[in-house]
Formats: structure tokens, C-alpha cells, sequence
């Protein structure tokens, strides 16, 4: 990893070289970035549409908007020079951090999950009374609030990706990352959230196969926001457990990660043909299981901690 000023200086050099040769590398080096903070992702475009509930449809867009826009402000302004300067000069705390926000995904996965088994609603199922535009600001202010941690958790996951690229190309690809992500998750929040409208608007058209789809789409707005929680749900243990996985393996602790590695290899030795595919499967289902099981240890030490009775007893 480059450093000092005059590894600034040439990384800042060969800008004009990444402009004119490396675009693709970019968006390669960006797509992976991405796909590696899915979880996160799929999290936040399930968190995001409870902020709308309880408000008329002709706000829902505008504040998904003000919405998108601050989530946008807070990766570009704070995030991104954060974790640039995290990279260049602190390139050790990387790991822990990443662990750090492991643990939170573990921790938030786990605790969804403990909620369902011991019948507890959290604020997302919790029905709304319409709003006014007097709940809009504070509304909009609390949902930027909470994408700022899903925001930083998928830089982080993405700057891991990308640490070893000079200074210019790790700010090209995270900058890419902060835009396409944010209008990824907030264009598919506009899309569910409106789901029902277009449907209701399809029911009171003539055609009877207009209608038939209108029917279907607005019966089909609950399942899909199941849906949606059960995968982020998924996807969070399982991008957590895979973080600290990893993480154990580069602070020094091997045995967890060679034993999953030894796995995948039987398996693909033993399967042939789609072999990589099970392996995969196989380090997926054995991060998700680790993920589980440390976020039942967070959610545990939690809950006999003083504040969260508490918090408890005020509900």
C-alpha cells in the first residue's frame, strides 16, 4: 500500500492514466466492491420503506428523495473521506472496524431473528397513523441518522476490497460505489413503496387483464416485504459471519478459516462439474452459521446489560 507524499503524489499522477486506460478496471474493481456489501445493502432497501409508512402517497416519493439525498451527502462528505484517510494512513485498523461492523450486522441479524421466535414486534411491524407534514423533517432526519451506520458498514466493506488499489483509484471506485449503491437501494424503495399504487391504479382501469395485474400487485405488496426482511435478514448474518471469518484469519487466528477452506475443497472435489458453485454454498452456509451464533452471543450480552432492561421496562 502506497504511502507518504510521494506515493501521494505519483497515485495522484496516475490519474490520467485510470481515466483514459482503466475504466473498466473501475467498474470491475466497483462491482465487486458492491457485491461484497450486499447484505448491508439488502438491509437498508428493507429498513427504508417503514420510514414512508403512515404517510399520503403523493409524499412518499418526495421523501424518499430527501432521503436518498442525505444518504448520498453522508457516504460523499463524511464517509468516503473518512475511510480514504482510514486507508492511506491507518491501513491496520482496517480489520477491526470491519470486524466491529461484522458484529453489528450479526448482531442486528440475530436480534430480528430472536424477536420472531419470542413472538416481539419491532418499530418496523409496529402500525402507523398518518402523518403530517409537521412529522416529515424529524421523520427524514432519523432515517438519515439510521442510514449513516448502514452507509459507513458497506464503504468499509467495500474499501476492504479495494485496499490495495493506489490512492486515486480506491477514492474513483468508493465514490462510484457511494453513487451507485444509493440509487440502487433508494430506486428500488421508490419501486415497492409505490407497488400499491401502480396496482390500485391498474384495478380501475377497463381491461379486465389491467385489473387482474393491479389485484395481483397490491396482494402481492405484503408477501414481498416479507420477503425483502427474511433475505436482509439472511444476508446480514451471513455477510457478518463471513467478516469475521476473515477478520479472525488476519489478526492471526487461523483454524476457522482453514477449516471452512478444507471444506470447500472436499466439496469440490467431491462434487466435479458445478463443484466451485457448492463450495460456495458451502462457505456461505458456514459463514451464516457463524453469524448466527455470534450474533446470539451479542444479542445475549445485550440484553443483561442495565441500560436495555431499562429501555425494556419503559416499553
Amino acid at each position: 500500500m502506497s504511502g507518504g507524499l510521494f506515493a501521494l503524489l505519483d497515485d495522484v499522477a496516475a490519474l490520467a492514466r485510470l481515466a483514459a486506460a482503466s475504466v473498466d478496471d473501475v467498474g470491475a474493481a466497483a462491482g465487486r466492491a458492491s457485491a461484497k456489501a450486499a447484505g448491508v445493502v439488502v438491509d437498508d432497501t428493507a429498513v427504508t420503506p417503514q420510514y414512508v409508512a403512515g404517510v399520503a402517497a403523493k409524499r412518499e416519493l418526495p421523501i424518499i428523495k430527501k432521503i436518498a439525498i442525505g444518504s448520498l451527502r453522508n457516504k460523499i462528505l463524511f464517509i468516503l473521506p473518512a475511510a480514504l484517510v482510514l486507508s492511506q494512513f491507518l491501513p491496520w485498523l482496517l480489520t477491526p472496524l470491519l470486524m466491529l461492523g461484522g458484529t453489528y450486522l450479526c448482531y442486528e441479524g440475530a436480534e430480528k431473528v430472536y424477536e420472531k421466535l419470542a413472538g416481539h414486534h419491532g418499530p418496523e411491524e409496529t402500525p402507523q397513523e398518518q402523518f403530517g407534514p409537521e412529522h416529515e423533517g424529524p421523520m427524514v432526519s432519523g432515517a438519515i441518522r439510521t442510514d449513516f451506520i448502514l452507509s459507513a458498514e458497506i464503504m468499509v466493506i467495500a474499501l476492504n476490497e479495494v485496499a490495495d488499489e493506489p490512492f486515486v483509484s480506491r477514492a474513483v471506485i468508493l465514490l462510484v460505489v457511494a453513487v451507485a449503491i444509493t440509487i440502487l437501494v433508494y430506486g428500488v424503495v421508490a419501486a415497492i413503496v409505490k407497488m400499491d399504487d401502480v396496482g390500485l391504479h391498474l384495478t380501475e382501469r377497463t381491461s379486465k387483464l389491467a385489473q387482474r395485474v393491479g389485484h395481483t400487485m397490491v396482494r402481492a405488496m405484503p408477501g414481498l416485504l416479507n420477503v425483502i426482511s427474511v433475505v436482509g435478514t439472511a444476508a446480514m448474518l451471513w455477510v457478518g459471519g463471513h467478516i469475521i471469518l476473515v477478520g479472525v484469519d488476519d489478526l492471526g487466528w487461523h483454524w476457522p478459516y482453514e477449516l471452512v477452506h478444507h471444506w470447500e475443497e472436499d466439496v469440490e472435489h467431491a462434487v466435479g462439474g458445478i463443484g466451485s458453485a457448492v463450495a460456495w454454498l458451502v462457505n456461505t452456509f458456514a459463514s451464516l452459521v457463524i453469524g448466527v451464533v455470534w450474533g446470539f452471543v451479542v444479542v445475549g450480552v445485550m440484553h443483561v446489560l442495565p441500560f436495555r432492561k431499562k429501555a425494556a421496562a419503559a416499553h
